[in-house]
């Protein structure tokens, strides 16, 4: 298509929910949705797969108020692991469809490197801006709305600590035990927990028997904090790349004050 023909088209809106996991990105964007015609599509990349509801913390049904989710637990786990540039071409079709019904999509999740492949206007699956010296593209396809849930980290971290315990007496180990084998042959197809960039850290946490709780619940919880500060750098560093967009909201404000929730993800 020529350049100038794509420069000159009507850019859709997107509305871009933002922030560490545990924040409220779930709750915030099902609540904006009841109160605008819109539709969300998830942008956490271990959720994009089916299964594992427990342990990805998927936003249960009854919690959607009735609004259409895409892209969330849509790709079978034994799938071919979806790629920051898939997720670009999914993503844009979904938000192609959303629109030309007139309905606003949100886009919410906490994997910044697929919201970045998605919104910039020149992607390179070739370079990753989220480290060493490749930048942060500045141009976006899209006319977007940015809503960075901030919450100070010390209220996460005990959050998130909590959520741990909840997780593991809602059957996390038992939900593992069907997926991941510690001990399996290096051949077969991997699950969607051994792509995960969160795999290593449940191998440390749920060694060799997954059936049982660990020794240590404390490695767990430390393992689960671990995530929010890397989301929270790949964040400043997009906002750091000239993204001027993205501004933090309050979570005391998006939750009303309640604190952090069994919705927050």
């Amino acid at each position: 298509m020529d350049s100038t023909v794509r420069r000159n088209r009507p850019k859709n809106k997107v509305v871009v929910i933002m922030g560490a996991t545990g924040t409220g990105k779930s709750k915030l964007s099902s609540d904006l949705a009841t109160r605008f015609p819109a539709e969300i599509i998830n942008s956490d990349k271990i959720q994009i797969y089916s299964g594992l509801d427990i342990t990805t913390n998927k936003i249960q049904m009854h919690e959607r108020q009735g609004v259409p989710h895409h892209l969330l637990g849509d790709f079978d786990s034994f799938h071919a692991e979806i790629t920051p540039s898939q997720f670009r071409s999914v993503a844009a079709a979904a938000i192609s469809d959303i629109s030309s019904r007139r309905k606003l999509p949100v886009l919410a999740g906490g994997s910044n490197s697929f919201i970045h492949a998605l919104l910039v206007d020149r992607f390179d699956s070739e370079s990753d801006p989220f480290n060493g010296s490749d930048s942060v593209s500045t141009e976006l396809r899209y006319h977007c709305c940015f809503l960075w849930v901030d919450v100070s980290f010390a209220v996460l971290s005990d959050y998130l600590s909590k959520r741990v315990d909840e997780m593991l007496d809602s059957g996390m180990l038992e939900e593992l035990a069907k997926f991941y084998d510690p001990v399996a042959d290096e051949s077969r197809p991997k699950t969607l927990v051994e792509k995960s960039d969160r795999s290593p850290r449940v191998r440390q946490a749920f060694p060799k028997v997954p059936s049982r709780r660990p020794r240590n619940n404390r490695e767990g919880q430390d393992n689960t904090c671990h995530l929010p500060k890397k989301q929270i750098e790949k964040i400043l560093r997009m906002r750091g790349g000239n993204l001027c967009g993205i501004k933090p909201v309050d979570h005391e404000c998006v939750n009303k004050g309640s604190g952090p929730t069994s919705e927050d993800r």
